[in-house]
């Protein structure tokens, strides 16, 4: 484990592991701990109570953050004709179809999100075993499969963000940089945690939303009182 420096430790010191806070306050404390040099990232961290090995009980969607994610999106769009055209107009940084999908499978992969239109799937099913570990295969729950793919490529430049639990029933969603206000990384947590309560599964049983943190990078974790949540339904 890396040795802490003095500000990490000075930092670590000012928040309790045990106390639990409201959203505001998480907001202002995130922002107060921040101990690295650059901008760092936060993010926040939700335990689910749903068993993500079942089908229908995976949590996955997309959510618009009121302030933006604070990082610049590199997009691949598969598509062709018109529709290649509106991509490359609402500032997508890749556009192709077999000549993308070439790319790709060299190994050519620098990009954060992969949009396509539908009669492009066959295609992009084929890099499955590529983009599926990396979490960029297109997905029509999360509006990247669409035929509206200069809005969907202007969406998520604006602060649209993806969601999903992982295999321990986890949700890791970026809300923001520690230069943002107070003000927006509360709008952004209380859009993504809405966003995760109505998408509760109708099977999941017990209490839904187990445990919520909050963390700069390299910083400490800051707990949210989940019984302070404004219930959304």
């Amino acid at each position: 484990m890396a040795k802490l420096t003095k500000k990490q430790k000075e930092s670590r010191s000012k928040v309790d592991p045990k106390a639990s806070h409201d959203v505001l306050a998480a907001s202002t404390l995130v922002k107060e701990v921040t101990s690295v040099k650059f901008d760092a990232s936060v993010d926040l961290a939700i335990r689910l109570g749903v068993d993500p090995r079942k089908a229908d009980q995976a949590v996955r969607g997309t959510v618009a953050l009121p302030s933006g994610s604070g990082k610049t999106l590199r997009i691949a769009v598969f598509a062709a004709g018109d529709a290649a055209n509106e991509a490359r107009a609402a500032g997508a940084d890749l556009v192709g179809a077999d000549d993308l999908a070439a790319e790709i499978e060299k190994g050519n992969m620098d990009f954060d999100l992969a949009i396509a239109t539908p009669d492009m799937m066959p295609l992009v099913g084929r890099l499955g075993r590529v983009l599926g570990p990396r979490g960029l295969m297109p997905n029509p729950k999360t509006g990247t499969v669409t035929n509206d793919v200069g809005r969907a490529v202007a969406e998520f430049m604006g602060g649209k963000v993806e969601y999903r639990t992982d295999r321990y029933g986890n949700v890791h969603v970026r809300v923001g940089k520690a230069s943002f206000s107070v003000a927006d990384l509360e709008l952004n947590m209380r859009a993504v945690l809405d966003e995760v309560q109505r998408a509760k599964p109708a099977s999941a049983k017990g209490k839904y939303l187990r445990k919520i943190t909050i963390s700069s990078t390299m910083g400490p974790g800051i707990k949210i009182d989940v019984n302070r949540l404004r219930v959304v339904e």
